[in-house]
């Protein structure tokens, strides 16, 4: 099993089981394609959706794991929120990928008052999670036409970062965004997190000089790695308040990572007092049925294999941040359309076609012009204006 992760100062975010193919795999596995396995009986065993889905439905939160780049993952957590929402109305939907920050702009999307490309520069989509926003999208859609409450589950990655270069009580708690002192990680969960901290950080050309449990570096990456975790169960929870029957359907969507083996927000959401809850998780039916040991998930879903798309080249092979309140190019690749157009590294971008330039609409303007034509940009380079013009090539 390959485990993804995604290190932003050495910061988890790991996602579901199994690997990713670009073609159907030879091994059959244990797994049935197109069906749910519970983990209760020391291996999978083929359960019925509907059943998975009641019992689901009995639950306080639902955690729905991801792989954040896998559009398979994305389309099955929109078919289990919609079989879920089904067996009993869902009351919230939450989601890792914004800061609490955003919440109003959620409300908005959800009331209908934005269009899509409003809401995703309203919530700085390709600044603060940069993943492809059509894997997200039918998921938003869900909730709007639904009319079901999003909510904003993350942190600004300030504070994760703060925390895990001095620690959570050197962190003032004016600038922990409301977020309470975690639970301590469980044994288990620092023992992963430890494999995890000892493939990254400097090493001295033989052994990786930080891999150390006493070490205030690594203790600080598991603080980090807690608030995160916590900062997602504490607004979760802030939505099962009811007392009765009426108790809310609460889902969150998030890295399988946060989820699996009830190490991440699980364990934080028992400690806040939410302990009527469940993991799903999306796998591959080639998975390794020895790595689906029954504290897992509560069940998995095995998505068949199937022929993926080798995915495009960069369009333009530049990286682009916000800098200076303005769209600088932090990095231009060798021999792309971007180096052969003319572009280098520190010009800001002042429009694109005429518009004033975000990383937004840059980035859609990019993705979405037709091949053949040609993209203007005015660009200030030092004390100058340039005036560019890309030309996409046509299609061959």
């Amino acid at each position: 099993m390959k485990r993804f992760f995604a290190v932003a100062s050495i910061t988890v975010c790991a996602v579901a089981l199994g690997q990713s193919t670009d073609k159907p795999s030879a091994r059959s596995g244990c797994l049935t394609p197109a069906a749910w396995h519970t983990l209760t009986a020391g291996k999978p065993q083929v359960a019925a959706s509907p059943a998975v889905i009641a019992e689901m439905a009995k639950r306080d939160v639902v955690l729905l794991g991801e792989q954040h780049d896998n559009p398979d993952h994305h389309q099955w957590q929109v078919q289990t929120v919609s079989a879920l929402h089904s067996a009993r109305p869902i009351t919230a939907i939450g989601f890792e990928s914004f800061p609490r920050r955003l919440q109003p702009v959620l409300d908005q999307w959800v009331n209908g008052e934005l269009s899509p490309r409003q809401f995703l520069e309203r919530t700085e989509w390709e600044k603060v999670w940069s993943f492809p926003p059509e894997l997200y999208m039918p998921l938003f859609e869900f909730a709007r036409v639904n009319r079901i409450p999003m909510i904003a589950l993350n942190v600004e990655r300030t504070l994760t970062r703060a925390v895990g270069e001095k620690g959570w009580d050197s962190v003032p708690e004016s600038q922990r965004e409301g977020v309470g002192r975690p639970a301590p990680a469980s044994p288990a969960y620092e023992d992963m997190l430890f494999d995890v901290f000892g493939q990254h950080g400097p090493t001295d050309g033989k052994e990786n000089t930080r891999a150390n449990r006493k070490d205030p570096a690594f203790r600080n990456f598991v603080e980090s790695q807690l608030t995160w975790d916590r900062a997602m169960a504490e607004a979760l929870a802030t939505r099962v308040t009811a007392k009765d029957a009426t108790r809310p359907l609460v889902v969150g969507i998030m890295g399988g990572g946060h989820v699996r083996d009830g190490y991440g927000v699980p364990y934080q959401l028992r400690d806040v007092g939410i302990t009527k809850l469940g993991v799903l998780l999306p796998v591959e039916a080639g998975t390794d049925c020895e790595e689906l040991k029954q504290d897992v998930a509560d069940a998995v879903f095995a998505l068949p294999a199937h022929v993926r798309e080798k995915p495009a080249p960069p369009r333009l092979g530049v990286r682009l941040e916000m800098a200076d309140g303005g769209v600088r190019v932090a990095s231009v690749s060798s021999g792309s359309l971007a180096e052969t157009s003319g572009l280098r590294v520190g010009d800001q971008i002042v429009t694109v076609a005429g518009i004033a330039a975000n990383l937004t609409n840059v980035i859609a303007a990019v993705r979405t012009q037709p091949a053949g034509t040609w993209l203007p940009l005015q660009i200030r380079r030092a004390e100058d204006t340039v005036e560019l013009i890309i030309k996409f090539p046509a299609k061959t």
